[in-house]
């Protein structure tokens, strides 16, 4: 459909191109254009808004997510001004901020998979949490508890406002401030599993992860690795992980999360320590 209504805009080629990065979140879409495609931006935006019915606003994503606070720049293309939406996804309903606060659709699987992975009665430690997206769907699915720590106050926020929305089997309490200082004054030996889902500084914050989870609990480390072959980003990131960690590490399982550019994963390992 939208190459159709692209097709009197642009080529072929950078119809493709286009389509590969824009996000639907609830009813805002966000797109990423090219350099060579910036001419064209409101153009695109409209044509966007025209053709995506539930469609509400467009932006353009003008900076990457960056910072503490892991935020990006959205520039308005077309229709309404407002970076609020609802997002739903397994079940759970979400308010998110997609310029002021993190949040990826692109995690949905990997959100699944770990609430897949947790058994009634853990404590689950979410370092990064967000909006809170893993918390929620997790204590959705399972009689668990789950700390959820952000330092972007207005993530927390929104994490607070989230937990309000879902009827969950378990219990999200929402904290925010920095991670490692949370870590350190109220979490120790108390996790029975950690979520580290901030892959370009996991190595950082390591240390902080193993305090937080008990003696044969299970963190969840995420990173970013380049691989020449796809097929050898997961053990690439085990080898990473066993040259970083100082504790002994037993290695369940690691999977590609998604592509992030070319020849360049985020990745996660499973691993049991044992301190």
């Amino acid at each position: 459909m939208l190459k159709k209504a692209l097709e009197s805009v642009l080529t072929l080629e950078e119809s493709e191109e286009l389509i590969s990065a824009f996000d639907q979140i609830g009813d805002i879409i966000i797109v990423r254009i090219p350099d060579s495609l910036i001419s064209k931006k409101k153009l695109i935006g409209q044509t966007l808004l025209d053709e995506v019915k539930i469609a509400r606003s467009v932006f353009y994503q003008s900076s990457p997510v960056n910072g503490d606070f892991r935020t990006r720049n959205l520039e308005i293309l077309a229709g309404e001004d407002n970076t609020v939406t609802t997002y739903k996804e397994f079940g759970c309903k979400f308010l998110v901020d997609v310029e002021n606060a993190f949040f990826s659709p692109r995690l949905s699987t990997e959100r699944e998979r770990i609430a897949g992975l947790i058994k009634d009665g853990e404590i689950i430690n979410n370092m990064f949490a967000g909006v809170g997206m893993f918390s929620i769907t997790a204590a959705k699915k399972k009689k668990c508890t789950v700390y959820s720590l952000d330092i972007n106050p207005t993530a927390s926020s929104l994490c607070e406002r989230n937990i309000e929305l879902n009827k969950l089997k378990g219990n999200v309490i929402s904290i925010n401030g920095d991670s490692s200082k949370i870590v350190n004054e109220q979490l120790i030996d108390l996790a029975d599993r950690t979520l580290m889902l901030l892959p370009e500084r996991s190595d950082e914050f390591l240390d902080d992860a193993i305090k937080s989870t008990k003696d044969g609990g299970i963190i969840h480390y995420y990173a970013h690795i380049h691989a020449d072959k796809k097929s050898d980003a997961g053990k690439l990131t085990e080898e990473h992980y066993l040259k970083v960690t100082p504790v002994k590490s037993e290695i369940l399982n690691s999977k590609i999360v998604r592509p992030v550019g070319p020849r360049f994963y985020q990745t996660v390992v499973d691993v049991k320590i044992s301190k």
